[in-house]
C-alpha cells in the first residue's frame, strides 16, 4: 500500500508540472506581433532597411522566420539572400520585421509615419535573429 501512495503521489507532482508548463509553451506557440509606429509624426512606422546576409550554402541557406522573438516560436516564413526587410521592432537579438511576399515588391505601407500598432498590412511580417541581417538604411 505504501508503493501504491508514492506512485500516485509522484503522478500527482508530474501532473503538476506538466500543467505548470501548458502556459508557457502556449505562450511561445502563439504569434506575437510586430508593432509599427511611433509618436513622432516624422518618423517612418518602421524606421530601418535591411538585406538578408551571412547565410550558409552548406547549410539550410534560408533565414527562418519566427511567429515571434526566439527559437522557442515555430517557423513562419523562410527568407533568402539578399531579401529586403522593414527593420520595425527590436527585442534581444531579434528583429520584428515587415515584407512582401517572395518575388513581389509590394508597398508594405510602412513607409510613411502611422501611431504605433500591430502591424495589419498586405506583407508578411514576423522575427528573424539579427545576426543575418545587414542594415542598409535607417
Amino acid at each position: 500500500m505504501r508503493h501504491a501512495a508514492i506512485l500516485v503521489g509522484a503522478a500527482v507532482t508530474l501532473a503538476a508540472l506538466a500543467v505548470a508548463a501548458v502556459p508557457v509553451a502556449l505562450a511561445q506557440a502563439a504569434m506575437l506581433s510586430v508593432r509599427v509606429g511611433t509618436v513622432d509624426e516624422e518618423i517612418d512606422s518602421c524606421p530601418g532597411l535591411g538585406r538578408v546576409t551571412g547565410l550558409n550554402p552548406a547549410g539550410d541557406n534560408f533565414l527562418a522566420v519566427r511567429a515571434g522573438p526566439g527559437t522557442g516560436y515555430p517557423i513562419v516564413d523562410r527568407l533568402h539572400t539578399g531579401d529586403l526587410l522593414n527593420l520595425c521592432e527590436r527585442v534581444a537579438d531579434w528583429e520584428g520585421v515587415v515584407y512582401p511576399p517572395s518575388g513581389s515588391s509590394s508597398d508594405c505601407g510602412v513607409d510613411t509615419p502611422l501611431p504605433l500598432q500591430d502591424y495589419s498590412g498586405p506583407c508578411r511580417s514576423g522575427w528573424v535573429f539579427t545576426r543575418f541581417v545587414d542594415v542598409i538604411a535607417g
